[in-house]
């Protein structure tokens, strides 16, 4: 199963998770205090760049019947919309600029350039992912409702087409979360299923026609006899966004070490708790600052998950005071290249399409998913019994304080020892067998 105790698979007492907790509301804190005219000349200028790149790729595409004046047109377009997906609808609609109190650059006002309404999605997954993120069960966005990202979820056999599954999800993927968000509106609402012109599926229905006659008819009729390629340009950019969106949402949720929890772990779980299972179940990836610029400042995917409300630009300097809380606590910081990241997930997707019994791992200790049950049966070095686990104590040699990290990676090396001593009892037994053996024939022959 996936985790149950978040105090006993983090290796840390409760005092210290409330302390981590205390830790974590001060940065908040600070930076809500901090907020002020440079953040707002941030999205400002965010929004004048977006928008002038737009414009600009519309005006070449005028001209797109030329191959290099649709390139141009083509490749500007596809980043005006990422930026407008990632770095302001995505942020913006998660409230991270209302303080400002512009009534334009607003949670409640904003309307992103996708298929899906921005409504619909702030109020799927502001609440759904956000409060219960990587809870089976409870977070919807745990595989989208199409993939098996655990083996906490019965496999069935509409699983081995998830390979084919992801492709299709890569490409559409902004038709994906509108179907999604629309689902959860429904359920939301307790809508009928058949009640056809109910307001979820009105608000639907207009976001939908707005966005595919914008995209697909007015740009197109504008640019006159260049509109086969225009068309063309803008189905580009569309798939151009998609793609990169997939990867970069993927790259933060779904690599080893962004763990899954049941939902035991909520009962009675607190902030501080809250907090450590945001740090636990999030992935970031390395990014310098224009790939942090253009994935929304998502490659801060743990900082994003633990302040989902505060201004992206500000998550750089969040995550320096995350990481010294990890080194601090001894809690691991998941984070790698976005190759490695992607091609963790991509491995995960893959190999849980297939049934458990062709899978080597439990579900306790594979690598996409862990539990506190990894650890049982297996004794640590300067642990100390603590209820019904063992817990890591302060490093007699540094004082540091021991937790999770330190506990996987003497986990990891007992379980080598543990193999490898599994092995060399396997061969003194066959050497055993096999010198009993000889001795029979040596008698036989005496």
């Amino acid at each position: 199963m996936a985790i149950t105790d978040i105090q006993a698979f983090s290796h840390l007492t409760n005092t210290d998770i409330e302390a981590l907790g205390h830790e974590l509301d001060t940065i908040r804190r600070s930076v809500e205090q901090s907020r002020g005219e440079r953040d707002a000349k941030y999205i400002r200028r965010t929004i004048a760049a977006q928008r002038g790149l737009e414009v600009a790729a519309r005006a070449v595409l005028f001209g797109s019947r030329n191959r290099w004046a649709w390139l141009a047109g083509t490749a500007m377009l596809s980043v005006a919309k990422i930026i407008e997906n990632m770095e302001l609808g995505h942020n913006i609609s998660h409230g991270q600029w209302d303080w400002m109190n512009d009534p334009e650059i607003h949670s409640g006002t904003w309307e992103w350039d996708m298929t899906g309404p921005s409504a619909q999605w702030r109020r799927a997954h502001n609440y759904s992912h956000h409060t219960y993120t990587n809870v089976l069960g409870k977070d919807e966005d745990l595989g989208f409702g199409i993939l098996r990202m655990t083996r906490d979820e019965p496999w069935r056999p509409i699983h081995l087409v998830q390979p084919v599954a992801n492709l299709i999800l890569a490409a559409t993927f902004e038709w994906g979360i509108a179907l999604h968000d629309w689902d959860i509106e429904k359920q939301l609402t307790n809508t009928p299923p058949r009640q056809l012109r109910s307001g979820p599926n009105r608000e639907f229905a207009r976001k939908i026609t707005r966005q595919v006659v914008k995209d697909f008819v007015i740009y197109p009729a504008l640019t006159g006899p260049a509109w086969k390629s225009t068309l063309k340009a803008n189905a580009t950019a569309n798939l151009v966004r998609n793609l990169w969106a997939y990867a970069v949402i993927f790259c933060g949720h779904f690599p080893d070490g962004a763990e899954k929890f049941t939902i035991e772990q909520l009962e009675g779980e607190t902030q501080s708790e809250w907090y450590l299972r945001q740090m636990l179940g999030s992935a970031n990836f390395d990014a310098g600052p224009a790939m942090a610029f253009m994935s929304g400042n998502l490659c801060y995917q743990i900082e994003h998950h633990l302040f989902p409300d505060l201004p992206s630009n500000r998550y750089p300097e969040i995550a320096a005071r995350v990481r010294e809380l990890c080194d601090k606590y001894d809690l691991p910081y998941t984070t790698g290249s976005l190759g490695k990241q992607y091609m963790l997930a991509f491995r995960t997707i893959h190999k849980l399409a297939l049934p458990d019994r062709f899978l080597k791992r439990t579900a306790d200790d594979a690598p996409e998913t862990s539990s506190e049950r990894k650890f049982v049966g297996i004794t640590l070095p300067h642990t100390e019994r603590w209820g019904e686990h063992n817990r890591l104590i302060t490093d007699p040699v540094t004082g540091k304080r021991r937790g999770l990290r330190s506990a996987i990676q003497e986990a990891k090396v007992a379980l080598e020892e543990k193999a490898q001593h599994e092995k060399q009892m396997l061969r003194e037994k066959k050497a055993a067998l096999k010198e009993l053996k000889r001795s029979g024939m040596r008698a036989r022959r005496a």
